[in-house]
């Protein structure tokens, strides 16, 4: 997410609408369609096993996170000491056996799309409809939404491809709010030796993953994709877009119909999958541009996102 500022100087219409899903009047998960037993198949036979890349961050208490719209904060409690259960016994086995088993527990508060996290179909829609035109009024119940949450998301294993934009500009962070063109991911897969195919997952790179977790840095008026470069890469035929920030798309907005016009495409008008603050530093280190990329979120039923460990693993050296 991004700050709440649109950029009314530059007056230009995102025009975004809903689309239909070709896979049917009930499908929730749109380009995840695509991946299927034969292309998980095909891509886990090219892996080389022996390194593995772990793209997501850790949840603590200060972690920088979304709340410029009054979402809270990761918060964790502990609702069970060792102690502590020795003195209330609240699970009634008595203070000899309390005293003996190490009981902890706790309890985790935060907003879904906090951390490394996946956006699902009806996080945002346009007039009031998801993909595939589900309404407001016939699938919004008074806890969440009835289609398109995470527990629709598929496991993913799939072809990763990183679109190192920083690199290619020889910096080590893109400037903010910095609006990645189609060139500019045209030509970090020049420069890669590769390319985006019908399936694939796109990552992109701006550098700002490498200031983790400083707040101050990380987070606000993001560089990240403009919406023809966003368009772009789903005419590609993409299952899923990420980004090492908190929107993947460029903030503040270009375009003073929508706050989020990135967004609206990739879930609305798309129905590509969104995966947030992906840490692709070591993937640009070692200079690992096509990969197997596995990820499955927690399955809660009718969020608008959930937590995801995607991990990525190298292709065989020749097996592109």
């Amino acid at each position: 997410m991004t700050d709440l500022i649109t950029s009314a100087a530059v007056g230009l219409r995102a025009d975004i609408a809903v689309a239909t899903s070709p896979y049917g009047p009930e499908d929730e998960r749109g380009a995840l369609n695509k991946i299927t037993p034969e292309s998980r198949a095909a891509i886990l036979s090219r892996v080389d096993g022996s390194r593995m890349y772990d793209l997501s961050i850790d949840y603590f208490v200060g972690m920088p996170s979304f709340q410029a719209a009054g979402d809270p904060g990761y918060q964790i409690f502990m609702s069970h000491t060792p102690a502590g259960t020795a003195v209330d016994n609240l699970n009634g086995v008595g203070e000899a056996v309390n005293r003996h088993v190490c009981y902890s527990g706790d309890v985790v508060f935060m907003y879904t799309h906090t951390g490394t996290h996946i956006d699902a179909l009806n996080h945002f829609g346009v007039d009031g409809k998801i993909y595939n035109n589900f309404t407001v009024e016939e699938n919004l119940g008074s806890r969440h939404w009835m289609k398109g949450g995470a527990e629709t998301i598929p496991p993913i294993v799939a072809r990763g491809v990183l679109l190192d934009i920083a690199a290619l500009k020889g910096v080590e962070c893109l400037p903010p709010s910095y609006a990645i063109t189609v060139e500019d991911c045209q030509a970090a897969l020049e420069k890669a030796g590769t390319e985006l195919r019908d399936g694939d997952v796109a990552l992109i790179r701006t550098g700002r993953m490498r200031y983790w977790p400083d707040g101050s840095k990380v987070l606000g008026n993001p560089p990240g994709l403009g919406l023809d470069a966003a368009r772009w890469i789903t005419a590609q035929g993409v299952v899923a877009v990420g980004a090492d920030q908190e929107c993947v798309e460029v903030g503040p907005s270009e375009h003073d119909d929508n706050w989020l016009p990135g967004h609206c495409h990739f879930l609305a008008e798309a129905g590509v999958p969104m995966i947030e603050l992906v840490n692709l530093e070591e993937l640009a280190r070692d200079e690992v541009h096509e990969f197997c990329l596995m990820a499955a979120p927690i399955k809660l039923r009718g969020a608008s996102g959930a937590p995801l460990r995607p991990l990525a693993m190298p292709l065989r050296t020749g097996d592109r």
